[in-house]
């Protein structure tokens, strides 16, 4: 049998020059395109490629339709936003071939890396994530949301910056006041918070404040939110933030 190939692109966080050229190539090669909707819809439609796209929440599903592409001969990508490997389809492709057919692992299968909206939204609003970070999907659809906020705490404990994936949205519009609320108790109110949405397109938008002045209604499911640790801050004069790589006071350094 003539087994195709299958491989998980990022495509970027939304402007095309942040797509990387391995992605691209990959692209142009391509029989059959698999993934959510709003993503299959950002590649160029052209003869000879057939588009599969589904809804949001049929992850595994989606990556076993792709992997059976594959076996049967076809050259298959898998797209995601940002980076395949960060809360998106990567994943869920291994997932389907860890409890699928056993023929599937003779498929070959790449990852190709994406910059995702996590390094976007630092780059544009200055270096937050510039010493030790993590990162937390805040959607409760894969896990509780008791759970979500354990890691929160734990990370506030440990001093990390933070950066919050998939904040709030129609179906989830009151956890993230709660995610606030651990904020404002465990860092205090004069954390830096920032919300960076739907980075590097035309409705771009960047908001730095205080977590006091932070409300629920200012994130949504475009917006990447990164809350510094104690040691970020802001440069005055400027809307650069950054976490500074050295922690503690520099010889000269003026308070």
């Amino acid at each position: 049998m003539n087994r195709g190939s299958l491989n998980i692109v990022g495509l970027g966080p939304g402007k095309d020059n942040l797509l990387t050229q391995e992605a691209k190539d990959v692209l142009l090669k391509a029989t059959d395109i698999v993934g959510y909707k709003t993503y299959v819809r950002r590649v160029e439609i052209r003869p000879g490629l057939t588009l599969h796209a589904s809804d949001n929440r049929v992850e595994v599903e989606r990556a076993t339709h792709a992997l059976d592409l594959a076996h049967k001969g076809a050259h298959v990508v898998v797209v995601s936003s940002g980076d395949p490997g960060v809360f998106a389809m990567a994943s869920a492709v291994f997932e389907a071939l860890e409890y699928g057919k056993p023929e599937w692992k003779q498929i070959g299968i790449s990852v190709l890396p994406g910059i995702t909206a996590m390094l976007a939204a630092s780059a544009r609003l200055g270096a937050p994530l510039g010493h030790d970070f993590c990162a937390i999907n805040l959607s409760d659809n894969l896990k509780p949301f008791s759970v979500i906020e354990r890691r929160v705490e734990l990370a506030l404990e440990a001093d990390f910056a933070m950066a919050f994936y998939n904040p709030r949205s129609k179906s989830r519009p009151n956890q993230f006041g709660r995610i606030l609320e651990i904020l404002r108790e465990r860092a205090g109110e004069d954390r830096l918070i920032s919300f960076a949405r739907a980075v590097s397109t035309k409705e771009e938008r960047l908001t730095t404040v205080p977590v006091r002045e932070a409300t629920a209604e200012m994130a949504d499911m475009r917006t990447m939110v990164i809350v510094g640790s104690s040691q970020t801050r802001s440069i005055d004069g400027t809307s650069f933030i950054y976490t500074p790589r050295f922690l503690g006071k520099r010889e000269g350094q003026v308070e």
